[in-house]
């Protein structure tokens, strides 16, 4: 339950926001001509199409925030389990 409280946390963490907005506006934007640009041209585009976009810019950084997360979440497991190899060694 650490994990996910930590997750949700990092979804507005400074140090996350800006690579996970960058990576939603990218992807989402492709997204969002492959899956709706002919809707929006055609005039389209309707409330459930709207709602879609939403999902389709909110996947991408919920992906990119969440890579983020487990990856510093991987290195600090790792470091501390480091630090208790090196200190039980010390100790011997």
């Amino acid at each position: 339950m650490q994990l996910v409280r930590g997750y949700i946390a990092s979804l507005f963490d400074a140090e996350f926001v800006v690579t996970g907005f960058k990576t939603a506006v990218f992807v989402g934007s492709l997204l969002f001509v492959i899956n709706h640009g002919g809707a929006l041209v055609r005039g389209e585009m309707n409330q459930e199409r709207w709602l879609s976009v939403l999902a389709t810019y909110a996947m991408p950084y919920l992906v990119n925030v969440y890579g983020q997360y487990s990856y510093r979440y991987k290195l600090k497991e790792q470091s501390s389990l480091s630090g208790n190899v090196k200190s039980a060694r010390s100790t011997h």
